[in-house]
């Protein structure tokens, strides 16, 4: 395998394993959503890097899914589907990161940002050869 795929390999691993982290986390949404609903947009970031890597695309270094999304759709016009969910799940790069007056998200949102983080990852790697 040579170093790009090895590369591109790298970056899913690391999705999928912020989404089991996510998922095993959300178990307890009381004590761990805060850090759950983390590892969804972490997951879903690093699945779109990945793709953008396989195609030699720079990127910034950024948490916004939105932007990494633009470049995606540039190469697959197939990722405009996940404007909405790049959206929703951007800002849980830091929203729940530091205290403030809302400490965890609600179920709902959790809920939400596992569907799409998994949505994401699912879809990257249908594209992965």
């Amino acid at each position: 395998m040579d170093n790009q795929m090895e590369l591109v390999k790298n970056w899913l691993i690391k999705s999928k394993n912020d989404l089991l982290a996510a998922t095993k986390l959300s178990d307890d949404p009381e004590i761990y959503g805060d850090i759950a609903i983390y590892h969804c947009q972490q997951s879903a970031e690093k699945a779109v890097k990945g793709f953008l890597v396989l195609h030699n695309q720079n990127f910034p270094k950024t948490h916004d899914i939105r932007l990494l999304l633009q470049l995606a759709i540039a190469i697959n016009p197939k990722f405009e589907q996940y404007q909405e969910a790049s959206e929703i799940l951007t800002p849980y790069a830091t929203e729940y990161r530091y205290p403030s007056d809302i400490m965890q998200p609600t179920p709902e949102e959790l809920e939400e940002a596992l569907v799409y983080a998994e949505e994401i990852f699912d879809f990257v790697s249908s594209l992965i050869p």
